[in-house]
């Protein structure tokens, strides 16, 4: 057996400093705000979006039966600086409908990682959850950081489909990388790079325009028009 021809990037990295970590703020977008998440503010909201048990199918944890069990579950787990919890908030609502936050925070090396995505059905197929992934991109980025990964459980296909529409390089795949659930998960890696961040950031603000938009909110063209994935191996854009 061969190993797949790959060329290693060797290249000395000049005047490099760590990152800082990424600030407790909220970030603007035009149909969201991404905020750091806090039970006594989301929780209601949350609980009250995410009644449909499937939504949790591919997370380590819940369904939760009751609001208090999510409450005390996000005050005990969601309240530290890595995983870094937020809160998606839909402008047109003023509600949360949705989570992510960053995790496997390495200043030292410029990585971070997005990842504890739970869309509810109100934040699914919405111009907000594509703006917010979008928005936490921009922040890692504009804070220094050098890559930006996404993992998920390698059956889950519809995170798959997500990270390469959102532009990330798939990287492989970690066999047996943890027990979830009782099972064995097989994690797929994906990454998105600092020289590639330019091209796709302007392909998301390309989205992102109102000119995308018709006068009822729908997309005139799709982001994937916009932000094709990048084929497996690519470099710098």
């Amino acid at each position: 057996m061969t190993i797949p021809d790959f060329t290693p990037n060797t290249d000395p990295v000049e005047n490099w400093t760590p990152c800082p970590l990424p600030p407790r703020e909220a970030i603007e977008g035009r149909f969201c705000r991404v905020e750091p998440l806090d039970a006594d503010r989301h929780a209601t909201e949350l609980f009250q979006a995410n009644t449909r048990t499937e939504n949790w199918e591919w997370l380590g944890y819940g369904p939760f039966k009751t609001e208090d069990a999510f409450r005390a579950w996000m005050a005990e787990t969601c309240a530290g600086e890595d995983p870094l919890f937020h809160a998606i908030i839909d402008k047109a609502t003023d509600k949360a409908v949705g989570v992510a936050s960053y995790l496997r925070i390495t200043p030292e090396h410029g990585s971070i990682e997005v990842g504890h995505i739970n869309y509810s059905p109100l934040l699914q197929r919405h111009p907000a959850g594509t703006e917010a992934m979008y928005l936490l991109m921009r922040r890692a980025f504009g804070m220094g950081y050098r890559r930006y990964e996404w993992k998920c459980n390698a059956a889950n296909a519809p995170s798959r489909a997500a990270a390469l529409r959102y532009g990330f390089t798939f990287e492989g795949v970690f066999r047996s990388h943890m027990i979830s659930r009782g099972c064995n998960r097989d994690t797929a890696w994906f990454s998105i790079l600092d020289s590639e961040w330019s091209h796709i950031r302007a392909r998301f603000e390309a989205w992102l325009s109102p000119d995308n938009f018709d006068a009822a909110g729908r997309q005139r063209q799709r982001l994937a028009d916009f932000l094709p994935p990048l084929a497996p191996g690519e470099g710098s854009l």
